[in-house]
């Protein structure tokens, strides 16, 4: 692809996802609807997925910043379930898909229907889970879905390994099958396990946040690599690595946290843009694609796939959740007031996305001389499917979610969890305070040691004051209105340093110096607001 398509396709689908936070549409929904308005506008250039391009280059990263912020623990708390979505519902989807498209689908070998099926397996939980933090949903729904996302495309690229081994008559026996995801599943974990340690080793060798970074950077590529090269799932290394750098990110140094937070949230925000954009104008490549099989009958075919993966997923989310605690007592006492609303939720977050696709488009033209039988039509009904569950699933989510009025976060409860862990912490700083203050080697004038104890107790004082009274004119706690202030006061000293270096009383460099002291002390008087 050329420099100014691509440039353009970024610049486009940046500022729509920006536009969609001031609406209540989801940005993948709006990305996805523009793309697919622009697929059919005069001049817009033909933009093609490439699996070699999305699989190694777009998916590592996109899963290394998903599981770097995922929690481990709430993710093995949740294991059972999050294995039964991402591995146990992958494989009972691509079956139960394939064979319903087998039914429908006059002339399509049930090899192929097998490859549909698994490329239609794993949803993209991109959009459900950012639409479950909007919506404040209850944490075990949002870590499931997470965990979800994290792994169920190792299955499913796994699970049509397989389906196509058989279409393309390589005789793949069910022992051969078993194999080859043992090596996939196994092989992947081990080569995480292998890097996570040396990595993390690495990564708090280095001095500088710079070079730290560009570590960073490079992990997800080369764990996802490193795995690939010796044919296990590079998924799995690179989840199993994000989750173990993650676990461990508080022994890195503040500055690499601050601008590794702030570097992979941008990129994130670019790929993720891109990406759902490039899924609506993949439309005039698959509908002129179809070849013998008419808009009409083909549309009708799509409608029975789409309803068949809504429904699939239903079949397999209700038993998941309610046969193991029917079995276990265990389970139930661990797992108190579940409910039919929790798998409701899950199962109606079934949306497809990206990577179906790229796995749809790495289907061969040709095997062994021979066409692959409707490849034009798998890779029309993966589409279909991907835009339908983004569409109808992506816009009646929330409706849903509000609807059955699921107890979501109790933010009260969380301010006073944090404030009493602050509350612990700054005990423990004030104690290690006196210790070091009564050592001589660190005397220091009586008003930078109180700065020190001032310091620690406004650190302690902010979160209780944001359970405290609010201001009756502004609507603001007190913690609001300090921040507020702190910032009104630093925007006057900005100006003053910015006014000296126009009259040249100091340069540049000593500006950016003052400024970026500043800046330092405004990130830390001003918690921003998740911006979800």
């Amino acid at each position: 692809m050329e420099a100014l398509p691509l440039v353009a396709l970024v610049a486009a689908s940046a500022a729509i996802a920006g536009a969609a936070r001031r609406t209540r549409v989801p940005a993948p929904l709006l990305l996805v609807a523009a793309g697919l308005t622009a697929s059919y506008l005069p001049g817009v250039p033909d933009y093609t997925l490439d699996p070699h391009i999305v699989l190694p280059l777009i998916l590592p990263p996109l899963l290394y910043t998903a599981a770097v912020d995922s929690s481990y623990l709430d993710l093995r708390a949740n294991i059972r379930p999050v294995a039964l979505l991402s591995v146990g519902y992958v494989l009972f989807a691509t079956l139960a898909v394939g064979w319903l498209a087998f039914l429908l689908v006059p002339d399509l070998p049930l090899t192929a229907a097998l490859v549909l099926g698994a490329v239609v397996a794993p949803p993209d939980a991109v959009a459900a889970t950012a639409i479950a933090r909007k919506l404040g949903l209850p944490n075990r729904i949002t870590t499931i879905l997470q965990g979800e996302s994290l792994v169920n495309d190792a299955t499913a690229i796994t699970a049509y390994k397989v389906a196509l081994a058989a279409a393309v008559g390589e005789g793949v026996s069910w022992a051969g099958g078993i194999g080859e995801f043992a090596l996939a599943a196994l092989g992947g974990i081990g080569v995480g396990l292998v890097l996570m340690a040396p990595l993390h080793w690495l990564r708090t060798r280095l001095r500088e946040a710079l070079l730290q970074n560009t570590l960073s950077l490079l992990i997800p590529f080369v764990a996802y690599a490193a795995a690939e090269e010796v044919g296990a799932s590079g998924v799995l290394a690179v989840v199993v690595v994000a989750l173990y750098l993650g676990h461990r990110n508080w022994q890195v140094d503040f500055a690499t946290r601050l601008q590794e937070a702030a570097v992979w949230k941008m990129v994130a925000f670019v790929l993720e843009s891109a990406v759902f954009a490039l899924i609506g104008l993949q439309l005039p490549y698959v509908v002129q694609g179809l070849g013998q099989y008419g808009i009409g009958e083909a549309a009708w075919y799509a409608a029975g796939v789409f309803a068949a993966v809504v429904v699939v997923r239903f079949v397999w989310v209700y038993p998941a959740t309610f046969l193991p605690r029917a079995l276990s007592v265990r389970i139930r006492e661990r797992e108190p007031g579940v409910n039919w609303t929790a798998p409701l939720i899950v199962g109606w977050a079934g949306m497809r996305g990206v990577v179906s696709l790229a796995i749809a488009f790495s289907i061969p033209h040709v095997t062994d001389g021979e066409p692959f039988p409707a490849r034009n039509l798998v890779l029309f009904l993966t589409f279909t499917t991907v835009i339908g569950t983004l569409v109808v699933q992506g816009l009646t989510l929330p409706p849903l979610i509000r609807a059955l009025k699921l107890p979501g976060r109790d933010a009260h409860a969380e301010t006073l969890a944090e404030a009493q862990a602050q509350s612990e912490a700054s005990r423990a700083a004030e104690q290690r305070l006196d210790e070091l203050l009564a050592d001589e080697r660190n005397t220091l004038p009586q008003p930078l040691a109180d700065r020190l104890r001032t310091v620690l107790e406004r650190r302690r004082n902010a979160v209780w004051e944001r359970l405290g009274a609010v201001n009756e004119i502004t609507g603001e706690t007190a913690d609001d209105t300090y921040r507020r202030l702190s910032r009104e006061v630093i925007a006057v000293e900005r100006q003053v340093f910015v006014q000296l270096r126009d009259e040249r009383r100091i340069d540049d460099e000593m500006m950016r110096t003052l400024l970026r002291r500043l800046d330092l002390e405004e990130a830390a008087a001003y918690r921003e607001k998740d911006a979800g």
